[in-house]
């Protein structure tokens, strides 16, 4: 909330900028995900007829999907943004996306609708399942798992697009400060200089989204399992495992830009 407050101001008082435009569509994303964590939450905790209400789990369980997505993609956009002002290599096409920085974000946000078009259908056959599922008490209990999880990963090739380009982008951006700092020490000026510096705090923030990324996706895992053997105890871990990475990061990206530390 911060970070959107933050930058919508800014956004009023000066001019549109990309940073701005992905941290705020960030900073929403984040909010949706945290209140659709809680509302199911709170539905696990209330009797099983309330949860078991197809309009209502249908909704959530649709919501988390695209928002999800879209949180996804808005993070490894900012990561991205900041590789693209930070790095320098001689590549051309490197070159060619820094001269073009402008023209890379429509290109992100194609993949982000070609991976709604994608994911849609299968998140119908996914609904339509959980109907006959709630119609069958038995399928419910002896449920393939393989099958689940397969489900689950096809739901989720967008998202494994946009970490995999995250960690592509943070192993490029390594290999860069590499560079740079080997640059620095035959050259006899030091490490602290401002683009080391600037690396150093990219880095940061890329790696921090990393492990914090992996944390939500184990939470994630103990939901699904959560959803498939009743006796499994391991829903609250889940969830709050799945909120560490939103919030998380979120005040990691406030410590690690100027702007909004001085807000």
């Amino acid at each position: 909330g911060f970070i959107g407050l933050v930058n919508c101001i800014d956004c009023v008082k000066n001019k549109f900028s990309m940073l701005g435009f992905i941290l705020t569509g960030l900073a929403i994303s984040r909010i949706c995900l945290i209140w659709i964590i809680i509302i199911d939450a709170l539905i696990w905790v209330f009797p099983p007829d309330t949860y078991y209400s197809d309009k209502l789990k249908d909704y959530i369980y649709c919501m988390w999907v695209l928002i999800n997505q879209s949180s996804v993609w808005f993070a490894t956009s900012l990561n991205i943004f900041y590789f693209l002002k930070i790095a320098n290599f001689s590549h051309y096409l490197f070159l060619w996306l820094k001269m073009r920085i402008g023209r890379i974000l429509p290109l992100l946000m194609g993949s982000l609708f070609i991976s709604w078009l994608v994911t849609i259908p299968q998140v119908m056959n996914a609904v339509n399942d959980n109907k006959v599922k709630n119609r069958n008490t038995t399928w419910r209990f002896n449920v393939n798992k393989n099958e689940l999880f397969i489900q689950q990963f096809v739901l989720n090739l967008g998202i494994i697009f946009f970490f995999t380009l995250s960690l592509i982008t943070c192993f490029l951006l390594i290999i860069s400060l590499w560079r740079h700092s080997r640059k620095m020490q035959l050259n006899g000026t030091g490490f602290r200089d401002p683009s080391t510096e600037a690396h150093v705090k990219a880095m940061k923030m890329l790696i921090s989204f990393i492990i914090l990324f992996i944390l939500y996706f184990i939470g994630y895992a103990v939901e699904i399992s959560y959803s498939t053997m009743p006796e499994n105890k391991l829903l609250i871990i889940g969830m709050t495992t799945s909120a560490i990475y939103l919030w998380g990061h979120s005040f990691i990206l406030i410590l690690g830009n100027s702007k909004l530390k001085q807000a």
